[in-house]
Formats: C-alpha cells, structure tokens, sequence
C-alpha cells in the first residue's frame, strides 16, 4: 500500500500514466493498494488530485481536484494475459467537468512461438466510456485497440490500429494518460478530435550492439494514417524517428516528428534533443 504524493503508471499507461518523459512527471495525491492472491493480480487507488505536467507556476492547471478511482484485476496463465480494469474520473474544477468519465474495460496479451526465439507478440484491448460526474455531457463511446510485433533479423517489427469512438458530438478521452506515447510524437492528438479518431501504425526499430563507441545505441522509424471515427475524415499521416545512446551516466536523445495535415489540425514538425544525466 502508498499512500500520498505518487507517480502511477498502470499498464501500457493508455488510461493512466506518469508522462514519464517530461522534466515534471505527472503524480496524484492518494492511496493505492496492490495485492495478489494466486495468479490473480488486483489494483485499486483513489486519489483526490492530479499534479499535472505543467509545473507549480501554471495556476489552474498545476493540478486539478476531484475524485479518481482506478480499479484493475488481472491474471496469467502461460505465455496469456489478461486484465479487466474500470477508471472512474470525476473532476470538481469547472473547466476539467467535460473530461469527467467512466471507463470499464481490459485487454488480452500473448505470444505465439514462430519458430527458434521468434515470437509473435498479440495484444488487443476494448473499453467503454461514457459521461460521469458532473460531465454536462452525454455520450457514450467505445475503445479498440489491436497490436502486433515481433523480432526479425534483429529488427523490432510492430504494427497495430486504435479507434477511439464517438458518440453525440463527444469522443473517447484519455487525460491522465501518458499521451505522448501514443497517436504519433508531434501530439496533434493529445484532445481527442469530436469525430473520434483512427490510427494505423507501423514502426520498425533497433538496438546497434555491436557499436561499442555508443553503448545502446537504438534507433525507431514509425508511421501513422489518421482518420476520424465518424464522417470519413483523413485527417493525416506522421512520420516519427528517433535514435539514441548513452556515454558513461548521460543518455542522450534524438527525436524528429512530422505531421502533414489533411482535414484536421496544420502541418507541424518537432525536433527534440535530450541529454539525461543518471546518478
């Protein structure tokens, strides 16, 4: 059991998460306890605020009250996982009650043998959210995600689609998510659009061990097709890459991001260079 100020990262962090890259991690104020009884896994927290990313000088979003419940069960039998979770968010600030929601959903995950260490890697995901609280808004939408990776001649191959649904002019939203991570670097999604939104990735990516003058060194390509979930929208394409390595305790980052806009947002590019000193 934690109790008090505390960084929480559940899952793949689609729902909850730390935003774990930023220089200000997200945490929350609450109690949170984690128990396991056999193969069966439980996770509950209720937590009364959202410390956000933006700092203590960002006024009304440096954190944001209300009442949050996260709840998870889960198990594993063999190389099959699997989870059933519900997130209830209830915000009391005025201007955060349209992202007030319930969300009851899981997700399965496994591995198929391909032959010597090859493995393909399968992980889908359902939810349903719909209005909570004092959410001036009624709707109801769900959640898919469906994804699949694998190793091959020492390449990491991942392909996958998520559809964040609509209903009544209101889609699925994700905000205390690690929102980064997800529907491409350059976060034109970080607000899910009113239509809902579509994403179909592949990414392919490597680590360069045999490189000894840059220890870990890595690099990933990634693209993204955009659409919307209702009304047959293209909203747009992304390219993503990155590539980094570590000398001694630092670890530096190189990231580029490229979104061309069709029907939605303006084309944007991003670059980012990082430099991560570990004690």
């Amino acid at each position: 059991m934690t109790i008090g100020r505390q960084r929480i990262n559940l899952d793949d962090q689609r729902w909850v998460g730390s935003v774990g890259w930023r220089q200000n991690e997200q945490t929350f104020d609450g109690v949170r306890g984690e128990g396991k009884l056999g193969p069966v896994t439980a996770d509950l927290t209720y937590a009364i605020s959202q410390r956000t990313i933006f700092g203590g000088d960002a006024g009304p979003r440096t954190s944001i009250d209300g009442n949050f419940v996260f709840a998870g069960v889960g198990s594993k039998l063999g190389p099959v996982q699997g989870k059933l979770f519900a997130y209830l968010i209830d915000y009391d600030e005025t201007f955060a009650l349209p992202n007030s929601s319930q969300t009851y959903g899981g997700f399965v995950s496994g591995a198929i043998p391909l032959g010597g260490k090859t493995k393909l890697i399968l992980r889908g995901s359902y939810a349903r959210q719909s209005d909570y609280g004092d959410n001036p808004f009624n709707y109801a939408a769900d959640y898919w995600s469906f994804e699949a990776g694998t190793k091959l001649a020492g390449f990491n191959l991942t392909g996958g689609w998520e559809r964040l649904g609509s209903d009544n002019g209101r889609s699925v939203q994700t905000p205390l998510a690690t929102l980064h991570k997800f529907n491409g670097w350059a976060d034109i999604f970080l607000t899910t659009p009113p239509a809902g939104l579509e994403d179909a990735y592949v990414s392919v990516g490597r680590t360069f061990d045999k490189v000894k003058a840059l220890p870990g060194l890595n690099a990933v390509v990634a693209f993204h097709q955009f659409d919307s979930a209702k009304g047959g929208l293209e909203y747009g394409t992304e390219w993503d890459a990155s590539a980094g390595f570590k000398l001694g305790k630092i670890g530096f980052l190189l990231k580029y991001a490229d979104y061309n806009a069709r029907d939605f947002g303006i084309d944007t590019r991003k670059l980012w260079l990082q430099a991560e000193w570990s004690l």
